[in-house]
């Protein structure tokens, strides 16, 4: 059986939110089995040296798991470099890795879950991206898992063979990107924000990588795992964190009972597809997602 997948943990300024993070994984059986690698970006201004310190000084003494590395960096990457750059780095060293980040609070059925789609599916090309979010859709006729074109970046794995692709150039995503193509990237239509994310990197408004993540995949014709059930809830939509603003839209409850069946169809479920494209159009509204980073880079300096 293979070894579990490292974790990384990407941490910053938050003490409570880290140890709310820390403390749901600590509670999943696989934790002792599992070699823990926790990013602490520094700070960015004078007035974070604070809770950046009192951040650091928790994750120094964490427990619970086969190994516990900290890498702290002395100035601040920003969030997209600190990901980039330790996803690129247990990628090469251990050819999969599990993601969390310093505001996600995890099931005790995450790692399972996680590692098991993780051999589950190691050897299916198409498969990149492994979620442990799900949106607060009706799960009503729907497998315990199934696939949807959209990566999400709330708890979430991948391999090696997958993450090697990963690309944050936006002259080639322009060229590769059609009209035809956009408009499908856009959930077909339903959600012109994606889009738009690329647009805002384009012109220095957002520093982001999640959204090459999304094209990455989608350009390949990648297919994203996800449960019916979500098994993590974000604690950052307070409007605490650097890459989320206040919302309760993507509020959902954690499933209480881990996932036993894995998807063989590997396609993008349709009745999802549907309800997905129902939910954006409800809740998110034109430019909703560009305001949100628009205030995140005013108020963080553009480090989402």
């Amino acid at each position: 059986m293979p070894a579990s997948a490292p974790i990384a943990l990407f941490v910053y300024n938050r003490p409570r939110h880290t140890r709310e993070t820390v403390a749901a994984l600590q509670l999943n059986p696989q934790a002792a089995d599992s070699d823990l690698w926790v990013f602490s970006d520094g700070p960015k201004t004078p007035a974070d040296e604070s809770a950046v310190n009192e951040v650091r000084a928790f994750i120094r003494e964490i427990g619970g798991f086969r190994s516990v590395t900290v890498v702290e960096q002395p100035t601040n990457q920003g969030l997209a470099r600190s990901i980039i750059g330790g996803v690129t780095q247990l990628c090469r060293e251990h050819g999969r890795v599990i993601v969390v980040e310093d505001d996600i609070v995890v099931s005790p059925h995450f790692l399972r879950y996680m590692n098991e789609a993780l051999d589950f599916y190691e050897a299916e090309e198409r498969v990149m991206h492994i979620s442990a979010y799900m949106f607060p859709i009706n799960p009503k006729r729907l497998p315990e898992t199934f696939f949807y074109r959209v990566t999400s970046c709330w708890g979430w794995a991948t391999w090696q063979r997958a993450w090697q692709h990963y690309q944050r150039d936006i002259a080639a995503l322009d060229q590769a990107m059609t009209p035809a193509l956009r408009h499908r990237f856009n959930l077909d239509g339903s959600c012109g924000d994606f889009w738009n994310q690329v647009e805002g990197n384009r012109s220095g408004q957002f520093d982001t990588w999640a959204i090459f993540w999304y094209a990455t995949v989608f350009l390949r014709d990648g297919l994203c795992l996800h449960p019916a059930r979500s098994l993590v809830r974000n604690i950052g939509n307070d409007g605490s964190g650097i890459n989320s603003g206040a919302s309760q839209h993507f509020d959902t409850e954690v499933a209480s009972a881990p996932v036993t069946r894995f998807s063989r169809e590997l396609a993008e479920h349709p009745i999802v597809l549907r309800r997905m494209k129902a939910y954006y159009r409800r809740h998110m509204k034109p430019g909703l997602l560009r305001r949100v980073l628009g205030r995140i880079r005013k108020q963080f300096g553009g480090t989402a």
